[in-house]
């Protein structure tokens, strides 16, 4: 059987077993080359899901729902986990250098970390996480009530209506969180080292100014971008190739899930070599 998608992005991702890919005993080259069409699939959509994000008609009423639905109601989780990582690690990497009595120094160990690091991955796992299951949940429920094909037959785009939306606000979102993460993280960091160490505020920011430059900042805020653009993009191609009805559906959102999880860790490496030296 042929997917819903496949007329949008010219290939056949999925199989005839519901989506869940090839069927038990199939051979390792039958296995490679599903994985190889999904991926081909992947790649066409994503190259038309850019194009028509730059290309009229624009829909800046769905883009704007879509941050509010995807970007505000995720807040909570961002700011919980952005305020416990700056706790965290400030006690670690305070903890660690008072043995070497260099505990004044854990503003700038702490900055660096989050600006770079911590913040862009988490905010990526956790809330990247909650985003992509949830458009892979909402578009999987519409192609398997046929509501996807029922925008094609009247004559829309159902890449322009469903997908570009979705996909630009996780890479307005993203970005915009992280560095909240930095800020919330930063703020929770001052306050454990000042009453667990006695670092004062102002020794805490300015150990932290003095050796932070933009090009850190900047790096979490690129790998803010590309890991927005990985939850869309993969968020809604699982949504679109659900088959199988609601367990097809139920099976898109984890894969969404461990896929987004295993690309933002390997899309980090690449990124942290080529912003390592900016």
């Amino acid at each position: 059987m042929r997917t819903r998608l496949e007329m949008e992005s010219g290939g056949s991702p999925e199989t005839s077993s519901g989506g869940a890919g090839p069927r038990e005993g199939s051979s390792f080259g039958e296995r490679m080359r599903v994985r190889l069409e999904r991926l081909g699939a992947l790649s066409v959509m994503t190259g038309k899901v850019f194009r028509r994000s730059v290309s009229p008609p624009y829909a800046p009423a769905s883009f704007i729902y879509q941050l509010e639905v995807l970007g505000v109601r995720s807040l909570p989780i961002a700011l919980l986990a952005a305020t416990f990582v700056g706790l965290v690690i400030s006690l670690q990497f305070g903890s660690f250098l008072e043995r070497f009595g260099m505990q004044y120094t854990v503003g700038r160990v702490v900055v660096l970390t989050l600006f770079r690091e911590l913040s862009p991955v988490l905010i990526a796992l956790t809330v990247g996480a909650r985003v992509g299951s949830g458009i892979a949940a909402e578009l999987g429920s519409m192609t398997v009530t046929e509501q996807v094909d029922a925008i094609r037959a009247l004559g829309a785009d159902p890449l322009r209506k469903l997908v570009v939306p979705r996909v630009l606000a996780c890479l307005v979102l993203m970005p915009a969180l992280t560095v909240l993460a930095d800020a919330i993280g930063m703020l929770a960091g001052a306050l454990v080292v000042k009453v667990q160490y006695g670092i004062t505020f102002q020794s805490f920011f300015e150990g932290a100014l003095e050796m932070v430059l933009m090009s850190d900042f900047v790096s979490g805020v690129i790998k803010g971008f590309v890991f927005g653009g990985l939850v869309g993009v993969v968020g809604c191609f699982k949504g679109l190739t659900v088959e199988g009805g609601t367990e097809g559906v139920g099976r898109a959102t984890t894969q969404t899930v461990a896929i987004t999880s295993v690309t933002v860790c390997l899309a980090d490496f690449f990124i942290t070599k080529l912003t390592l030296h900016l």
